[in-house]
This record gives C-alpha cells, structure tokens and sequence, in this order.
C-alpha cells in the first residue's frame, strides 16, 4: 500500500496524480487545494475512469488528510507566464510555502517531499529552511525534464532510442543550467561523434550535423516554448515527477538529476541544485560526484552564483 498526496490541483497537480493513477504507482491519491471545489472536481474526474486501471483511491482532502503518506508531492504556487523567468516567481512562491510547509509536515512528518513548484530549486532550499525533514527526504525535481529533453534532442539527431542516450543537464533549473559535454555519450560513444562512428549496412545513413549550441538552445527554451504555444507545461514535468516517486516506492536505487542541498561538493555550499543523485527508498541519499572538467565545474559555480544571488535577496 503506497500512498501519496498532491498539494495543488492545477495543471501540473491534476496531470501528476492523473499519470500516478494511469501507471498504478500509488494506492492512495490525496488532492489538496486551497481550492475545494477544484480539487474534488479534479479527484471526481480521475476517479471516474478507475475500471480501466489499477484499483487505487483518489480523493480530495485537508492536509490532515495527508497523515501516512509515503510521498507527498507539491505543485501549488503561482504559475510562469510567457516571457517571465523562473527565479522572478520567487518571492511570492516562497511566501506561500512557508504555510503550506509547515501544516503538511505537521501529519507527514516521515514521507518524502518532492518540490516541483518554480522556481524549484529555490523552493527547495526554501523547504529545507521552513521544516525539519531529514534533507534526504527533500528532493526538488530540478533538472529531471531539461535532462529529459537533452536525450531526447540527441536521440533525435541519430535516429535512436532515447534509453541508449546518456547525458545530463547540471545546475539550476533554469537560464543557468550547463550540460557537461564530456560526459554526453550515445553507448559509450561521444555524442557529437556517434554519427562518424556508425557503418550501416547497405545505403548510407546521412545524420544532420551535431551542433552542441544548438542543443543547448534548445533545452534551455523548451518551457518557455510550450508555454508561448499552449499557456503551460504539465505533461512532461508530470510524467518526470512519476518518475521520481516510482523510483522512491520501489526500493531500487536510481540514478537522476534532482535538486538537493550541496555540502561543499565541487566547492559549492548551502545552495540546492541539481547533480546526479542515487534515489530510493531513503530518498536522495547520495550524491554521484562526476568526473568534470575545470570548464564544467566553473559552469556549476555559475549556475549555484546565480542561484545564491536570488536567496540573498529573498526574504525566508
């Protein structure tokens, strides 16, 4: 019996505890919202459609409700709009957790808190400041989906299946966020080398030329370019978010980018951002230290200054 409850019933709420439902990760959804009637039309919705997947209970609720959960995911806070930063939500969005933080953990003092609301790593520090939770247990979902999106813009290049595509996306989630290219690898091949390193029977195969930039560019806008077309992004950080609860409920440790406090790691100190993290059972509870160069390392001091400059100047 797994259960776990969603704090915020708009898009990216409704859209985590709809895939939970769909992939039967949990058998317990709670949906909270300071709007009632939202939330329970939301819950009444997906409940609906149960027959056609694993039994699981969904309802709405208080945040009494939310005793025994194992994870409880929060997504409540003012949305980004077209054109606006992530980091410029901050204020507002820490004000809000700081209520929320300490009325949820107040009936779920053991399970483990995944932050998703923007801007996500800033809300995770925030987290860590407002509650006593071990910090295992607090787990931003930071560069989860851009690294998502790094892979699958490769895969894209070579025509091959994501999962043979390994790389990452490091720092703040956000205009700061770096990808250590030395690491970017397609089967152990270099990325921007696999085309020149395949010798396909028959015709030949003519991949579009690797431009790291261009990858870059991509990633970093891809948000911004959702939500100019369609208002929001829910569907991936969902399907991201599922990602980081089913790996937690299954006991089996996995490697992932999320964000987490940083203890002096490559020189970097009390700001959380994202590394390669092993997540499980116990939460984040290791880090994976990555062999990068001196040019990386100085681009994660970058990402953790810029991070800094926004708490300095945010009111906890």
């Amino acid at each position: 019996m797994n259960k776990i409850t969603v704090i915020g019933s708009g898009s990216v709420g409704s859209t985590v505890a709809y895939t939970l439902v769909a992939k039967g990760i949990a058998s317990e959804i709670v949906m909270i919202d300071i709007n009632e009637k939202k939330a329970m039309g939301e819950a009444l919705d997906i409940r609906q459609g149960l027959p056609f997947c694993n039994p699981t209970k969904v309802y709405a609720g208080s945040f009494a409700d939310a005793k025994g959960s194992d994870i409880v995911v929060i997504t409540s806070g003012i949305p980004r709009k077209a054109g606006q930063s992530r980091l410029e939500l901050a204020q507002t969005n820490v004000d809000m957790l700081k209520g929320l933080a300490a009325n949820v953990t107040k009936y779920a003092p053991d399970a483990t808190y995944v932050l998703v609301s923007n801007p996500v790593d800033i809300l995770t520090y925030a987290f860590h400041k407002y509650t006593d939770i071990p910090e295992e247990r607090i787990i931003g979902s930071g560069t989860i989906l851009d690294t998502a999106r790094l892979r699958a813009r490769i895969a894209e290049y070579y025509s091959i299946s994501q999962q043979n595509v390994h790389a990452y996306v490091l720092g703040e989630h956000g205009d700061s966020c770096f990808i250590p290219w030395s690491l970017a690898n397609v089967s152990n091949v270099p990325a921007e080398s696999f085309g020149s390193c395949t010798k396909p029977l028959g015709t030949s195969v003519s991949y579009p030329e690797f431009i790291k930039t261009d990858i870059e560019e991509y990633v970093r806008k891809s948000g911004a370019s959702v939500i100019s077309r369609k208002g929001a992004t829910y569907y991936a950080v969902s399907m991201s978010v599922c990602h980081i609860c089913e790996r937690i409920l299954s006991g089996i440790d996995t490697t992932m980018t999320v964000s987490t406090m940083m203890h002096g790691e490559y020189g970097v100190d009390d700001v959380c951002l994202s590394l390669l993290s092993i997540v499980g059972e116990k939460g984040a509870h290791t880090k994976v230290l990555l062999p990068m160069n001196d040019e990386e390392i100085a681009a994660l001091h970058n990402s953790a200054n810029c991070l800094k400059n926004i708490i300095n100047n945010v009111t906890f």
